[in-house]
């Protein structure tokens, strides 16, 4: 019988592993993915869950979140490509798609002018859509006695996310209390940046190199300029094909996350939309995850965190308390925390820049709304706490520790397991 069980998880495992990738085929089949990180909560992914074992209950939730879908981050990535196709436009030097695509950008801009790095409509549907699927899951954690606490990144955009979902628990259960802050004290662990890691992205000698060739063999602007433009003749020297290229396929990216209805993947290939995500999944994995070029520093960012997440949920298990601790910050948080707790798909480390989209994809780690939970189980006359993890809501596996009820873990397992991550780091 162990030895179908065993048959059986490795097949899991096997299984997972290959989920973890990512393919041309599901790329195209859904090419909203090129957004990478721009990618809007995969709600419609999330799987059934396993049934709790039997006599153990739900007490306590560890949550980290990414805050919901947003504008792009600045007004002018949207204006920057206005203003030169109006410029196009009043040099006739539009093609009939170019000047389908500039009403296209001009009906756009009625929405996002002054929403630049704003949550957006969607990003609160997202929170509390979240929110509320925890409270139906686990309701035995949000009773009056509970202990809930949320905090935020100093981001404007973190700070509404956490309301929204905090205001979607309290509307199931309005006595709930959950106290909310948000400053320079949870913004020191919640994005926390070490100085090797500012050095290693900021440094021309590191990564930079390798990017910039990988980025020339796969960025062909070419032949999307010719079919918006009838000349070029008028840009200036701060506007070159690739820049044009990257700003609509950001745009394009970022239409998924807001109100407005419409699409500019159509002025794209599949085969370029593919290559230009790649290169974008590319910056972030040597980034902010574990590439082998980077030798596996970024994970020291999340070392805070995932101290936090520990000191936390023991004060909960030492007092037989209940409760749920929420934490909401950026993408570049949660990549880090998510390799570093070991989720499956999100701490495979290789070095060969053509294969990184086989072994790490940021729209899997850290879609808008992204999240990470850990549910936290204990069964009455019984020390055993069982722990499971939820990645954007599907349940996990973490590969170096075994488990005899996966996908349940003993916390005791777990906890000895960080703990002996983060036995050398001093914060």
């Amino acid at each position: 019988m162990k030895t179908i069980f065993n048959f059986f998880l490795l097949f899991f495992f096997a299984v997972n592993t290959v989920q973890a990738q990512s393919s041309k085929e599901e790329i195209f089949n859904q090419v909203e993915k090129t957004g990478g990180v721009y990618f809007a909560y995969p709600e419609k992914e999330i799987k059934p869950q396993t049934p709790v074992p039997a006599g153990y209950e739900p007490f306590y939730i560890s949550h980290l979140g990414r805050h919901g879908s947003r504008y792009l981050i600045s007004d002018d990535e949207y204006k920057s490509m206005i203003d030169l196709f109006e410029a196009a436009e009043k040099r006739n030097a539009l093609t009939g798609l170019g000047k389908d695509v500039l009403k296209r950008l001009q009906l756009l801009w009625k929405e996002v002018e002054w929403r630049g790095g704003d949550l957006s409509p969607l990003g609160v549907r997202e929170q509390r859509g979240i929110a509320e699927r925890m409270y139906k899951s686990y309701p035995q954690v949000f009773t009056n006695e509970s202990k809930v606490s949320a905090c935020a990144t100093t981001i404007v955009r973190c700070v509404l996310s956490m309301d929204a979902f905090c205001e979607r628990l309290k509307e199931f259960n309005p006595a709930l209390s959950i106290s909310r802050n948000s400053g320079m004290k949870w913004q020191r662990y919640l994005n926390h940046h070490t100085k090797e890691a500012i050095a290693y992205r900021s440094a021309a000698d590191t990564w930079r190199p390798g990017y910039a060739k990988f980025q020339k063999e796969h960025v062909h602007a070419g032949r999307l300029i010719q079919s918006l433009f009838t000349h070029t003749g008028f840009f200036d020297k701060k506007t070159s094909p690739e820049t044009i290229m990257w700003a609509l396929f950001g745009i394009a990216g970022g239409m998924q996350n807001i109100e407005t209805e419409g699409s500019f993947y159509d002025i794209f290939t599949r085969q370029e939309l593919f290559d230009l995500w790649q290169c974008k999944n590319y910056k972030t994995y040597v980034n902010d995850a574990n590439s082998a070029l980077n030798g596996g520093i970024m994970m020291d960012n999340a070392k805070p965190l995932l101290r936090s997440i520990i000191d936390s949920a023991e004060q909960i298990i030492n007092r037989n308390g209940k409760g749920a601790d929420f934490r909401f910050a950026h993408d570049g948080n949660i990549i880090p925390l998510a390799m570093l707790l070991h989720l499956e798909g999100c701490y495979n480390s290789i070095s060969d820049p053509a294969d990184f989209y086989k072994a790490w994809c940021d729209f899997k780690v850290a879609p808008m709304a992204g999240n990470i939970q850990i549910i936290f189980f204990r069964k009455k006359d019984s020390n055993d706490i069982l722990v499971k993890f939820l990645h954007n809501e599907n349940e996990v596996s973490i590969p170096p520790v075994k488990s005899d009820l996966f996908p349940y873990y003993h916390w005791k397992d777990i906890a000895q397991y960080y703990r002996g991550l983060l036995q050398a780091f001093h914060f």
